[in-house]
Formats: structure tokens, sequence, C-alpha cells
């Protein structure tokens, strides 16, 4: 078991109402995991957004905490709901309706990693199932409860970005024709999670960055912004997806010659974004 969830990182003073959240980037395996899978390390870190905490450590220095997950994405998806449990996989689960994010193996506690590849021979029991989310899953989110409520309380409105890395390869299988290969899918759920004037600064700073930007093909976003994203309560939730091949080799899950170069590019964007939130009436027309 992990001995702590997810790492907070604070600002000296906090300046911003956005919150920076990296739910997948979590890479302490515990041997309750890595003593039942059935797949190497390398494999099954393919879940994993490998890296990404550390491409938006600058936050603090913009005045914006960021919340990062230390127990990693084959052990518990913390971009899921807690009951996303699955009966293929979990000894007494059951099927509640059609899930399709369940059905394909990604639930609160996956069954494969990419490619489909399964992690596990056998059934977990629902005693195992129940400790990960109350032990890993429910701090994780009441964190992020806690600091959005703090965002609220000191500018009136807060501003969730989740940040995420995507494979290259669904970049390139996305792609079609009449569009260029994105360099960062931006998530808003097609407008339900955040009000346009954020989204549009959002892409603006990684526009200006010299990166290229679509929003919500091929990822929309999932229970973080489904959860936190209530525009109309002045609470924006944003996914940032990522592609892999900017910053790391993917097969070694390793930065890459271009990591430092890219995070220094991101500094400049992380910068924009906090700023969105640094004043407290700047989105009361929304």
């Amino acid at each position: 078991m992990p001995n702590a969830p997810y790492v907070l990182d604070m600002p000296t003073r906090r300046t911003s109402c956005v919150v920076f959240s990296s739910p997948h980037s979590g890479r302490n395996y515990p041997d309750a995991l890595m003593n039942r899978t059935v797949l190497s390390r390398n494999v099954i870190r393919s879940s994993e957004d490998a890296f990404v905490d550390q491409l938006f450590s600058a936050a603090t220095a913009f005045g914006a905490p960021i919340i990062s997950a230390t127990v990693p994405r084959a052990y518990l998806d913390l971009n899921r709901s807690a009951d996303e449990l699955d009966p293929a996989l979990i000894q007494g689960a059951r099927r509640s309706g059609h899930n399709p994010r369940v059905a394909s193996g990604l639930g609160v506690i996956p069954r494969v990693v990419a490619n489909g590849r399964a992690i596990y021979r056998g059934k977990l029991t629902m005693d195992e199932a129940s400790l990960r989310i109350d032990t890993c899953w429910r701090p994780y989110h009441a964190r992020i409860k806690s600091l959005l409520a703090e965002s609220h309380e000191a500018f009136g409105q807060a501003i969730l970005v989740d940040c995420h890395s995507m494979p290259h390869e669904a970049v390139v299988m996305a792609r079609n024709s009449h569009t260029k290969r994105p360099d960062v899918v931006l998530g808003d759920r097609f407008g339900a999670s955040a009000s346009s004037e954020v989204v549009d600064l959002i892409e603006a700073a990684f526009a200006a960055a010299g990166l290229s930007v679509a929003r919500n093909a091929p990822f929309a976003g999932a229970y973080v912004t489904q959860t936190y994203g209530r525009p109309g309560r002045q609470q924006h939730a944003i996914q940032i997806e990522i592609d892999r091949a900017l910053y790391m080799d993917e097969a070694k899950v390793e930065p890459n010659e271009n990591f430092a170069a890219f995070q220094a590019l991101l500094r400049d964007v992380i910068s924009e974004i906090a700023e969105i939130g640094c004043e407290p009436q700047r989105l009361a027309a929304e």
C-alpha cells in the first residue's frame, strides 16, 4: 500500500484561484500490485501519465497549488467514480447498467492497461477494492474539494486544471485530413464543465507557446471534470491532454531529449493559466 496517495505542493502565497491536479502521474507501485500482476514494470506503466506532475510543477511559482497522485493509475484510477467497480475483476461487484469505461476494463480499479493488456490473473476481493478506495481515492478527492473551497472563499471562483498526457498513437488516430494533429487536447465536456471564456484563455496560452490545440476530441474529460465542473457556480474544470511524444520516450517510459525544453515552454503556459484566476471579479460576468 502506498504511504500517501498524493503529494500537495502549495505556493508561498496563494494568488490564483486555479488548482492544478495530476491524478495519473503516480509511480509508487506497491507490492500489493506488483506481486499480483502478470505484466512487467514497463508494460504496467503504459497507463501512467508519466512525468506530468514534473511538467506542471511550476504552478506554485505562480501562486497556484498542485496536487499530484503518488498511487499509480494501474492500482487505482482517481479519474473514475468510486462506484465504477468492474464485476469482471472484483468478486461481488454488481453490474449497474452499461458503463463503457467499466466494460472496457477501465473502472476505478483497472483490469487492463494500454491496448487491453490484462493486469491480473484472477479476481480481487471486494475488501481489497474497498481498502484501495478508502485509503487512496477518498483522501485525494477530499483534498481537491477543500482546495476548490479555499479558492471560492478567497477569489469568489475556482478553476481546476486536470493535467494528463495522451499516447501519441491516440493523437495520430484522431487526426483527419482536414485538421492539424493536436499537441494538446482541452476537455470541457463540450462546454458543460467550464465557461467558454476560461477555456478560450487556456487555449490561447497554449497557442501562444506554439502548440496546436483541439477541444474535446478525442478526450472530452472524465470523472474529475464531470464532478467538479460547475460553471454556473463559478467553478470550472478543464482537462488537459498533452501528446507524450513531445517530452518522453513512451516505450522506455523515460524523458526524452526534449523534456527540459518542453518543461520550460510549459512554464510560460502555466503562468498564463494561473493569471486567469488572479482577480476575484475577472470572471464575474460569466
